[in-house]
C-alpha cells in the first residue's frame, strides 16, 4: 500500500510538472525600461565617465551616451531603481539631468577639458 501511494504521489507530481508552462522569453525582456535623459554631455570624455560609472548604479543594465542629442537612454530594472534616482546620480557624476544642474563638487572634480567645456553645466538662455 505505501508504494502504491508513494507510485501515485510521483505520478502526480510528474503530471503536473510537465503541464506548467514554460518561462516565456519575451516575458524576460519586459522586466527593464529605458529613461532617455537630456544631458550637457559634448565630447568623449563625457561618454566614458557617465558609462563607466552609471553602469555600477543599482538596478542598471545597459547606458549609451548620445553626444550628437546631447542625451543619456538607462537600461533599467524598476524593480531596483527609478528615472528620478538615475537622474540623480547623473548630477552626482558632475553632468546636469533634464535641466537639473550638476552637483558643483563633482563638476569640479571633471576631467580639465569638461570643466573649460563646460560639460556639466546648463546651456546658457539668450
Amino acid at each position: 500500500m505505501r508504494n502504491f501511494l508513494a507510485l501515485a504521489f510521483a505520478t502526480v507530481t510528474f503530471t503536473t510538472m510537465a503541464l506548467a508552462p514554460a518561462p516565456d522569453p519575451a516575458e524576460k525582456g519586459k522586466k527593464t525600461e529605458t529613461v532617455r535623459i537630456q544631458s550637457s554631455t559634448i565630447c568623449h570624455m563625457c561618454e566614458k565617465t557617465i558609462e563607466e560609472n552609471m553602469i555600477y548604479e543599482k538596478g542598471v543594465k545597459k547606458v549609451e551616451v548620445d553626444l550628437a542629442s546631447a542625451s543619456v537612454s538607462i537600461t533599467f530594472d524598476p524593480h531596483k531603481t527609478d528615472p528620478a534616482a538615475l537622474r540623480t546620480a547623473l548630477t552626482k557624476l558632475g553632468y546636469s539631468a533634464d535641466g537639473v544642474s550638476a552637483d558643483p563638487a563633482a563638476f569640479s572634480k571633471l576631467p580639465a577639458c569638461c570643466q573649460k567645456e563646460g560639460c556639466g553645466k546648463l546651456p546658457e538662455k539668450p
